[in-house]
């Protein structure tokens, strides 16, 4: 068995649903960030700005990671006068996730296959 093989393996031996989590809809560190600034503020309800700005990146680099959140069933949009706004989707399945989720983030053995299953997405 091959270096690669066994990398893999070891990598992949996580909760199928997180693991699926995280290959289709936090497959990015900007959505991981994104998903964990809506985890920690729930009710938070703010435009890509305001985003930006508490999280400490640029809008133009979050606004598609947010729509491609949106379109995932993590995040909702609403139109509120000329702006769209964010929040957290109200789905309890997918509340409960994104808790899973960021609760198993705080493994450091999760964490580095996490970033693994992340950084090989992006190849």
């Amino acid at each position: 068995m091959s270096n690669d093989d066994l990398a893999t393996r070891l990598m992949d031996d996580m909760d199928p649903r997180l693991l699926e989590f995280i290959r289709t809809k936090v497959n990015s560190f900007i959505k991981w960030d994104l998903v964990r600034f809506f985890h920690d503020n729930p009710h938070t309800t703010d435009t890509a700005e305001g985003i930006a700005r508490y999280t400490g990146r640029d809008v133009r680099t979050i606004e598609p990671e947010l729509q491609q959140l949106v379109n995932a069933g993590i995040l909702q949009t609403s139109p509120l006068n000329d702006l769209t706004v964010y929040t957290l989707a109200t789905d309890t399945d997918t509340r409960k996730l994104i808790n899973t989720f960021i609760l198993a983030c705080d493994d450091r053995q999760f964490r580095v296959k996490a970033i693994y299953h992340v950084i090989r997405g992006m190849r």
